[in-house]
This record gives C-alpha cells, structure tokens and sequence, in this order.
C-alpha cells in the first residue's frame, strides 16, 4: 500500500528563533532553501498520486524546491493560528503566563486576520485532510504528499494515530525533514519520523 509522507517546510527567520508563525506568510532562509532542496532525492523516483501543500509561501516553496512542482494548495494545511500569540515565542508568552503550553491551554483570540484556533479546530482541518488522502491512497496508485507546518502536521499525526489533537504534543518535528505514515497490518503506524537525506 501506499504512504502518507510529510514534509515540514525549510527553515524561516521565525522558526530559527522559535517565534509562533501560524498565519503571517515568512519567506524560507538561505538555510530552509537549503532544506528544501536536500530533500529532492526523496521524491526522484517515484510520482506522488497527490501532493498538497498549504497555500502559505514557506510551504509552496519547500515543495518546489523538493521537485514537487505539481503540488495542489489546500488552504486546509495552513499552520495553526496562534491568535494573539502569532509571532510570539514560548518563553516571552510563559514570562506572564508561567507554564503555558499551546497543546494543554490554547491561544487567546488575536485580530482580524488572527483569530485564533482551538486544538480541536486544528483537528477538525486534520482529519478533512486525511479523508482527501484516504480516497486516493485507497487507489494506491502512489503515495500521497502533504507539505505543511510543524504544529499542524504533528496534530494530522495525533489524528491518524486515533489519537486527539492535543497528543500531537508527542511528535517533535524539525523544519526540512520527510516523514512517513503508514501501515502495518492495516493498523496506522509512524514509519518514518524527522527524516532527511
């Protein structure tokens, strides 16, 4: 049968310095453009049945570079929004709210253009994603590529484990890596996890 494969994007300004990006849309360093590129030998021999990538720059970029050029947006792997703490890292946010996890306590509302996301919500775009893959995995006419974003992927994880969002907390996942979902007697199973050439 076929894989689910998961690519986290290149590394960006934000990410090096650990600043939650959810929806502002940063650009890939000279070093994420490097990532992305490392990871062309994945995909060389053998066409994806399917390739989404979040719409947001730093996703349809690492794709590209990887020789993923036919990769499909969906706005349904955009990162998770982090509301008010958009841009914010953990230790600024814990110096006023000491011990805060974004996986036990959530985001509080932001403006306009970030409002926030539950983990629950983030869920819900996971597993609306994972029923697109399902259909054509089904078909396992190949393998099914995602190219998103650290918390997000590490939530779709959760969710094809059978586990709830929250539980994407155990899946640490670095920026320009490959990771591959499968199965194992038709049991879901990580098969693959921060991988890179």
């Amino acid at each position: 049968m076929s894989d689910l494969l998961l690519v986290r994007h290149g590394e960006t300004a934000w990410s090096a310095t650990g600043r939650h990006t959810g929806l502002t849309d940063v650009p890939l360093t000279a070093r994420g453009v490097e990532e992305a590129i490392s990871l062309a030998p994945f995909f060389r021999d053998g066409q994806p049945a399917l390739v989404l990538t979040s719409p947001l720059s730093r996703a349809v970029a690492t794709a590209r570079l990887a020789g993923l050029t036919d990769g499909v947006p969906d706005p349904d792997l955009h990162e998770w929004d982090y509301g008010g703490y958009e841009g914010i890292t953990t230790a600024e946010i814990q110096r006023t709210v000491p011990h805060w996890s974004l996986w036990t306590d959530g985001v509080p509302q932001g403006d306009s253009h970030h409002p926030g996301e539950s983990a629950a919500q983030v869920g819900a775009r996971a597993d609306r994603v994972l029923a697109r893959a399902a259909a054509v995995l089904r078909e396992d006419r190949g393998d099914v590529v995602l190219v998103a974003h650290g918390h997000f992927l590490r939530v779709l994880t959760a969710r094809y484990l059978g586990l709830p969002p929250e539980d994407g907390r155990l899946f640490l996942l670095r920026t320009g890596t490959v990771s591959v979902l499968s199965t194992e007697h038709g049991l879901p199973v990580v098969a693959g996890w921060n991988t890179r050439p």
